[in-house]
């Protein structure tokens, strides 16, 4: 019986912790990096660690293959171009 119980209580964790992680999805993540594909309002942005990121944006029609750029909450917004002599840290 009390084995029952504490796998009873195992999952009910195992499901709060699994839905709790649903409330942290990509919707509101930042993500940052350079554009490498664009259809409609769907974009591919690879990050500054070489991660590909598809992500679903409000307003694309300025964006362009190559701009770096910052998405939050669906706003795409572009980062100023970096100088050929400068590095990114």
């Amino acid at each position: 019986m009390r084995m029952k119980r504490i796998l009873i209580l195992l999952m009910a964790f195992v499901f709060t912790f699994s839905i709790a992680g649903l409330s942290f999805s990509k919707e509101s993540a930042e993500i940052k990096g350079m554009v490498t594909k664009v259809e409609g309002n769907m974009l591919i942005i690879v990050d500054d660690m070489g991660k590909e990121t598809a992500v679903e944006v409000k307003d694309a029609k300025d964006i362009k293959v190559g701009n770096r750029v910052v998405v939050k909450n669906g706003a795409v917004t572009k980062e100023p171009a970096e100088s050929p002599g400068s590095s990114r840290n």
